[in-house]
């Protein structure tokens, strides 16, 4: 079976957002331009695909971006994504678009959905691992976790400081997920 030329794609954030999404939509953007594809942004993950909240991209939009925390395309968990209907749905928007790749920024759960999505609908994606968590198999450093991890410590450090300074014991709780692969 020959593989079909994509030339236009989709780029979505999914699940928690984490330091460094930013970057990644912009190098995805400017990269694809490179190479002459057309690029869609995609607001709030698979909702966005769901509700046809997609974009896009032009000169210029990606501009100003990497500094900033959060994502530009804001994100989303989808339960409707999680029926073979809201899939549908998200599919019939793809192709309103007529993109024929997806790249998807995000954690675990977002990558099984973009497994499931391509596995039935034939839309190849791409998975570029986007999450605070340390639990993503196959890799050893996601987009987001080094951040995630150095700015914690560097808050617990001045917190321990003021700790000391008043003789008192403190509890610091910090979100996140480690799993041990």
């Amino acid at each position: 079976m020959a593989k079909k030329k994509i030339n236009k794609i989709g780029i979505l954030t999914s699940g928690g957002d984490a330091p460094g999404m930013n970057a990644a939509i912009r190098a995805v953007v400017k990269t694809a331009w490179h190479h002459g594809l057309e690029v869609y942004g995609i607001t709030r993950g698979y909702t966005g695909m769901i509700e046809n909240d997609i974009f896009k991209f032009q000169p210029g939009g990606v501009s100003n971006i990497i500094q900033r925390g959060g994502t530009i395309l804001k994100t989303a968990r989808s339960k409707e994504f999680q029926t073979p209907e809201g899939r549908k749905k998200a599919y019939e928007n793809l192709k309103k678009h007529g993109l024929d790749g997806l790249v998807v920024i995000g954690g675990d759960g977002s990558f099984r959905g973009a497994q499931t999505f391509a596995k039935e609908f034939d839309i190849p994606c791409v998975g570029v691992p986007g999450t605070i968590d340390k639990d993503m198999a196959g890799t050893d450093s996601t987009i987001g976790f080094d951040t995630a991890v150095n700015t914690a410590v560097t808050a617990i450090d001045k917190i321990r400081d003021t700790m000391e300074a008043h003789d008192r014991l403190f509890v610091v709780e910090v979100m996140g997920a480690m799993q041990v692969i």
